[in-house]
């Protein structure tokens, strides 16, 4: 077979990542929190961008302006034209996303600008309104290991009894549990171990009380000493039947140590009171506050959708910069060009939080639209959704829809929600439409929390009460749905009394 080459002119269409479609595609998917970062880090790398109150001029610099005279204030604008905004957060797999207007800034008027947004280069008086909130003053919270160091350090004990007692603290996990053997500890520290042992006897009176234990059964028996808990029957199942007691076995119990299910249940009362995780006031990271994006309101028998700008810093380009590529500027080229790269980048990202901001409202729209009577009646009113349904109905591509939702916040009539809650997978119904899989949930949780704690629902009961609810759900499916919840088992949350 003969080989010859040949030219052929073909048609086709790809997607262009240019450098700035990456820049919004990422500010779409990016938290509230991480956006104001970003703007903040960009108001300190692009010396072309400032903080202040967005006026017409801004506007008409970043949305449209008309072709100018100056070719460096064409270069400087040639890259927000590679992108429109009505395509940017539509933009497919195999498109090709087009301007549809060329954006320039040299005919901008400068000096009215410049009148309308005086910039004198100082420091301007911060307003109340822009200082840090008072949580954000709060003082670091303490952790366990310093709570401890702390006492040690109160305790005057001998010299190799507090080295001891620092590497015991060191070794302490989450829990307050003591992970390492003494004899360990004793290599570590490089003292005997029966020295390391008398530190840890001092350590254990420590606060919180439990501290340092190297199991459940010490942790819980060092709590009833210090608490001064002395019946016989709390301290025997400590020692002797606290594995059974887990399992919530009070017939076992009752036979095992001779005495009543009453006594038992007084006695596991009592022992349910104690902590069995002595470091979980001081343990996990700080709490992360959620800031609502978006607030939904209802005025009279409408949904209204309202942005929340609070604390996002409002951006413009500096006048100051502008100037460098007026018209007859004599500022040598290469500071043209230095700037117009600072003034496209500077554009580009003003254009993708506006385009972000959009989008958002545009998905909350057809949120609401979907999901009404979840706005008006609460969460058994929530309907299947997925994403493609959103999508079709903004007119976007899916996976925009999936960057939109992701770590982003509602503040709606209901309570908080993240976005993504309101896309849930269906659950038939032995007759009717389907029901959506986060109601099922809440369902299971409600029949959970008002059941007789003498007589639990088994997930096989609750999923045949379910069914004569309507809803057609197997038992591995109850189970499943109660463990994402973190609701014990039936077995578990079994009490007498």
């Amino acid at each position: 077979m003969a080989l010859e080459l040949k030219q052929q002119v073909r048609l086709s269409q790809q997607l262009v990542m240019t450098p700035q479609l990456q820049q919004a595609i990422k500010l779409l998917q990016l938290s509230r929190m991480e956006l104001v970062d970003l703007v903040q880090q960009e108001l300190q790398e692009n010396p072309v961008l400032e903080e202040g109150i967005e006026s017409e001029e801004d506007r008409a610099g970043v949305e449209a302006a008309a072709p100018g005279d100056s070719p460096e204030a064409a270069d400087a604008t040639e890259a927000t034209a590679e992108l429109a905004p009505t395509d940017l957060a539509g933009a497919e797999p195999g498109t090709v996303a087009e301007a549809t207007d060329a954006e320039k800034i040299a005919d901008v008027d400068w000096q009215d600008y410049l009148d309308a947004n005086p910039h004198t280069g100082m420091s301007e008086a911060v307003s109340p309104d822009d200082r840090p909130s008072i949580d954000a003053t709060y003082t670091r919270r303490e952790t366990l290991s310093e709570h401890l160091l702390w006492q040690l350090q109160l305790a005057s004990l001998p010299v190799e009894q507090e080295v001891a007692g620092r590497f015991i603290i060191g070794n302490l996990d989450e829990r307050g549990y003591l992970t390492s053997p003494l004899e360990e500890i004793s290599r570590q520290c490089g003292v005997r171990e029966e020295v390391v042992a008398a530190a840890l006897a001092a350590v254990q009176e420590f606060d919180p009380s439990g501290v340092a234990a190297r199991d459940l059964r010490e942790c819980l028996t060092i709590q009833a000493r210090v608490l001064g808990i002395d019946d016989p029957l709390v301290l025997r199942i400590l020692d002797e039947q606290l594995d059974v007691l887990i399992k919530r076995d009070f017939r076992g119990l009752s036979r095992a140590l001779g005495v009543s299910i009453e006594e038992v249940a007084a006695a596991s009362l009592v022992i349910g009171r104690l902590e069995p995780r002595p470091g979980r006031a001081f343990g996990g990271e700080e709490p992360v506050y959620i800031v609502p994006d978006i607030y939904v309101y209802r005025v009279g028998n409408d949904l209204h959708v309202v942005l929340n700008d609070d604390g996002l810093p409002r951006l413009r380009i500096s006048s100051l910069y502008r100037e460098v590529l007026a018209k007859g500027n004599p500022a040598p080229k290469d500071t043209k060009e230095y700037v117009g790269d600072k003034v496209r980048s500077a554009m580009w990202l003003i254009k993708s939080i506006h385009q972000r901001q959009r989008t958002i409202y545009k998905v909350m729209q057809s949120i609401i639209k979907h999901q009404r009577e979840f706005f008006e009646r609460g969460i058994n009113y929530l309907k299947p959704l997925n994403l493609r349904d959103v999508a079709d109905d903004i007119e976007m591509h899916e996976s925009t829809v999936s960057r939109v939702t992701t770590n982003k916040y509602a503040h709606t009539p209901q309570g908080i929600f993240e976005l993504k809650y309101f896309f849930n997978s269906s659950i038939s119904r032995v007759q009717g439409e389907a029901v959506a899989s986060e109601s099922v949930k809440e369902r299971i949780r409600r029949l959970i929390v008002n059941e007789d704690p003498r007589r639990p629902l088994s997930d096989q009961r609750i999923a045949e009460m379910l069914r004569v609810a309507n809803i057609d759900i197997a038992r591995r499916t109850v189970t499943k749905y109660r463990e994402s919840m973190n609701l014990l088992s039936s077995t578990k949350r079994r009490q007498v009394g």
